[in-house]
């Protein structure tokens, strides 16, 4: 079996890079959308794509309407890739779980603020345990809110719909909260990525980078795609 954690130590580490127009975009297709009766056909596509990183979602049907899988299964990818996991924990208690996702694979973990009474105490957690970490909120909640977070995390995961489900469309308003969050990181200085995640389509991709988004998450844009790969180079090129 592939030593990943020598394998991906360099390109793990060089994503804590400034925000630049002038940088290629971080593409994270969601693996939800993904055919689960052919995932290792999936992965194959994906690790001969342009894909930087594989974005699993992991929903426990209590923070989130919906669940999904868990570390077990993210085992399987970790074996099937030598690419980033970037895992997005949409449920309760995370720190509950957060050794079992490293244990796992996981190389980025994300966990949600609204999630997370004692939130320092989770960050805290997820990079004792050698993972990067990185805040999640949800659509209605305000990025003034990362404020006294920011220094202490590689990434914030601005949800641009829902959690609990894939196919939805892209909240406009999230164009305003990408802006705010980056002239928030950009003021001190900070080498925090944001990642967007849900309803990222060709169309709005564009619109997206612009604003300041450094990761688009793809799921039912790249999944549903006549040509996968192309649309990912196509999202790479962005």
């Amino acid at each position: 079996m592939m030593n990943y954690e020598l394998t991906l130590c360099p390109k793990f580490f060089s994503f804590n890079i400034q925000h630049s127009k002038f940088n290629m975009p971080i593409i994270a297709p969601s693996l939800l959308s993904s055919n689960f009766l052919n995932l290792e056909a999936d992965c194959k596509m994906l690790n001969e794509s342009e894909a930087d990183w594989f974005h699993l979602d992991v929903m426990d049907g209590h923070f989130v309407p919906n669940i999904s899988f868990g570390p077990m299964l993210i085992s399987f990818f970790r074996k099937a890739t030598s690419k980033i996991c970037d895992v997005h924990l949409m449920i309760e208690n995370p720190g509950q779980y957060a050794e079992a996702f490293k244990k796992a694979g996981a190389d980025i973990l994300s966990v949600h603020m609204e999630a997370c009474p004692h939130l320092h105490r989770n960050i805290q957690q997820i990079k004792s345990l050698g993972m990067q970490a990185s805040v999640a909120v949800n659509p209605h909640t305000p990025v003034e809110s990362l404020k006294d977070i920011l220094a202490d995390i590689d990434m914030v995961c601005l949800m641009s719909v829902n959690p609990g489900f894939g196919g939805q469309s892209f909240i406009p308003h999230t164009l305003t909260k990408i802006k705010q969050l980056r002239e928030m990181i950009d003021e001190q200085s900070l080498k925090v990525k944001i990642e967007v995640d849900g309803g990222v389509t060709l169309d709005n991709a564009r619109s997206i980078l612009a604003a300041g988004a450094d990761v688009l998450v793809a799921g039912n844009t790249v999944f549903s795609s006549a040509d996968p790969k192309a649309t990912i180079a196509a999202l790479k090129k962005m």
